[in-house]
Formats: C-alpha cells, structure tokens, sequence
C-alpha cells in the first residue's frame, strides 16, 4: 500500500474474494475510493477514463476487447461500464484460465444487464464499497468494536470516551466520508467536495448513467426534497407532491426514472423494513426509509453548512442518522450483513437492525444527545420483550438480538443495569 493510503474495511474483503473467485466487481458512489482502493492489490491498471486513450480504448473494446485485459494480475478495469463489452471479455477469459485474482472492475453505476450476455456468476464476485466511516477518517478512535458486542454480551465499555466533539461531529458529517476530503488544506475546501459532487450529478451524471437526457433543474428539486424528507418512511407521492408544489411539473412515471437513476449512482440507497412475525403484516411498517449514501449529500442539496446545523439541532438529528447508517453499513459489509429499521403503528420502533450473514442481529437506536438516550432504551427492551413473548407464543421463531444499543454523538460509553449499550458512534468500529 502507499504510504498516504488510509485503510478502508474492504481491504479485507476485496483480498478474500480475489482469494477465490477470478474477478471483482467493486462499485459505489463516485469519489468513494474505489480505484484507490483497488490500486493497492492491482498488478496492472487500465483506466478508460483517461482522457488521452479512451478514444483507442473505446475502438479497442469494440473490435478485439481481449487485448484491454493483458496485464499483470490482478489487473484493474477502472470504470469498465464505459465499455460494457469487457464484463464478457472478463467472463471469458475467467473461464478460459480458471484461476483467482485476475482482475478487478470497478464501477459508479449499477451493472446494466441489457448490455452484457452473461451475469458473471460464479465468475465476478460483486461487492459495494460506500464513502468512508468515522473509524477509517480516523475521527472514530474505535474503543467499542461491533463484532466484539456480537460475540460478547457482557462486554465491559464502561468509561469509554469519545473524542469527537459535537462541532467535529456536524463538521465530519457536512465534509462527507469522500476521502480527498482529508487532503484539502482547509476546512472550507473540504466541505466544496461534497457541493461539487451534487453538482455533478444535476449537470451530467442523472443524464449519463443510462443515456437519457434529464433536467438539471429536476434533479435538483427531487434531490433537495429527498433531503428534506431523510431519515424518514416518506413515501414517494411526498417527493412528488413537493417537488410539483415548488412549481416543478413531473409526473410519477417521470419521478421514478430519476429515482431509479440516482439508485444506480449510489446516490440514495433506501433502508428496508425489517418484518419479523411478532405482530400482524398489518401493524409492521413495511415502507423504505429514505437515505443518502452520505449525509454530506443531504446537507449540500440543502444548501447547508456547519454553522447553520450547530443552531438546528432537530435537523441535524436526521442528518444523523444518516451518518449512523452510514457507517453501520461499511461495518456489516465485512461480514456480509446489512441493514433495515423496525417500526410499527403503536410507536415501538428500532431505528436500524444490524443483521449478519449468520442470522444474528443486533438492535440500535439513534440519539444524537442524551435526552433521548432512555427513551430509546426503553423501545430496544419493549422490542426484545416482544420478540421473546412471539417466541413463547409460537408466533415466530426468530433468535433474540444479540445486543441492545443507543448510539449517541455524545462522548461517554457504558453498559446501562439493563444490558442496553450507549455508545459514541465517535468510538465505533467494525
């Protein structure tokens, strides 16, 4: 690795699966790192958006596209979707050579399937890569690990302090996890990189990602009511109806081609519901939650900044938790797990379950200060009670949670009488 490499949780991943399949795919968001990234366990790199070849690259890939994956191995494809013909070249000579680790693709866009012969199957192993967490920025100091919690259910964090003040904590979250970031020289070019990211995507990137031209003008109106709406079951007649009542004409149709595209970008990546048979179908909230990849993306369409959040707090606490999500899934990801919410109409609610691979889980709420730290408390406990009572009932047969946690952006961690956890998300790892 260089020397100015900051570790990113994927490392692992990525080795793990060049270990044992022949390709891999990493996408997300643009300027997560993906190349940098990839760069660390590359032999050869072909990049086809360099400027001063991709026109050759380009007439390469559509008269003989084998000649683009000669290389060292493993060799990286950066931006392969530029030529959608390689993901079948890279197929190909997967199955021709039969070997691990030959290449890596990487990708801001989601696969368009129309445009490939074959899914890569058992050939190119798929893997999202999101911006960075707190823990990788280097602004979580990582005294509480989440894999120790899973496995240890009296784990002692009692007197654990985060470092992150509530300052640094609105001004990480503004700046974004995109990791140019933390070269700038000054604060206030940090936070440009997040207004210029969603510049790009009004101007050219809603348009590119699959040809159809888009107004700028739109994304931007759906993009800020998106914002408006984070963290929150809002349903997408409510984008709708704000974005036509800004004197903005769209239909539905419309709206869910621009939403659809911005999914494909990396741009918004709803939270699912978590529906377990503990109360009717009827009762569970089964809507998505509405997320950013990066709450710097929120606070950017939004126009916001640093010192505006400071003297709104309630705003902030969405942002927050879309902060929270953020990071708990660069976490989950390197054990295969995700992320959903709970959430129904009597009030209870956890507002992530953090699932792995295996079938555990662990329930958390989020609570930006103190205040709501035993009202949260007391949702995880009623939770777990309930799923315990639908265990004894024979309503369901789930496992119980594995561990019960406030994450805060205060400063002190401890292990409540209750076995509830409360944690800094500023000393939060994998």
């Amino acid at each position: 690795m260089t020397s100015t490499y900051l570790p990113r949780i994927v490392d692992e991943i990525l080795k793990e699966r060049l270990d044992a399949v022949g390709a891999v795919l990493i996408a997300g968001p643009k300027w997560c790192g993906k190349t940098t990234t990839a760069e660390q366990q590359a032999k050869s790199v072909l990049k086809l958006q360099d400027p001063d070849k991709t026109p050759g690259y380009l007439e390469t890939a559509n008269t003989k596209p084998s000649l683009l994956l000669k290389g060292e191995n493993p060799r990286l494809i950066d931006e392969w979707q530029m030529a959608p013909v390689l993901w079948d070249a890279v197929r190909h000579a997967v199955d021709q050579r039969s070997e691990a680790g030959l290449f890596i693709l990487t990708g801001s866009t989601t696969v368009d399937e129309s445009k490939i012969m074959h899914s890569g199957t058992g050939r190119i192993s798929r893997m999202v890569m999101y911006p960075m967490s707190l823990y990788e920025s280097n602004e979580s100091n990582g005294r509480v690990s989440l894999s120790a919690l899973f496995y240890n259910p009296d784990l002692d964090i009692d007197g654990v302090t985060s470092d992150l003040s509530v300052e640094g904590l609105v001004f990480a979250a503004c700046r974004g996890g995109w990791p140019s970031t933390l070269k700038k020289k000054t604060e206030k070019a940090g936070l440009l990189e997040a207004l210029n990211y969603v510049e790009g995507i009004y101007n050219s990137d809603a348009s590119t990602v699959d040809g159809v031209k888009r107004s700028p003008e739109r994304v931007r109106a759906i993009l800020q009511s998106y914002a408006r709406n984070i963290s929150t079951l809002a349903a997408d007649k409510t984008i709708l109806d704000d974005v036509t009542s800004n004197y903005m004409d769209i239909s539905e149709p419309t709206l869910h081609s621009y939403l659809n595209a911005l999914e494909r970008l990396y741009v918004i990546e709803d939270v699912p519901a978590w529906c377990p048979s503990i109360r009717s179908a009827t009762t569970i909230r089964s809507g998505k939650k509405k997320e950013f990849t990066d709450p710097s993306i929120a606070v950017a369409s939004l126009a916001l900044s640093p010192d505006a959040l400071l003297t709104d707090m309630n705003t902030f606490g969405f942002i927050f938790e879309c902060l929270c999500f953020r990071d708990l899934k660069v976490y989950a990801s390197a054990r295969g797990g995700y992320v959903s919410y709970y959430r129904d109409r009597y009030g209870l609610e956890a507002d992530c379950v953090l699932h792995l691979a295996d079938g555990r889980y662990g329930l958390i709420e989020f609570k930006l200060g103190s205040n709501g730290i035993e009202e949260g408390a007391v949702h995880l406990l009623e939770l777990k009670e309930l799923i315990k009572k639908a265990n004894s009932e024979k309503r369901a047969k789930l496992r119980e949670p594995s561990f019960l946690m406030v994450l805060t952006g205060g400063e002190l961690g401890y292990r409540r009488n209750d076995g509830v956890y409360i944690v800094p998300i500023g000393c939060l790892k994998g």
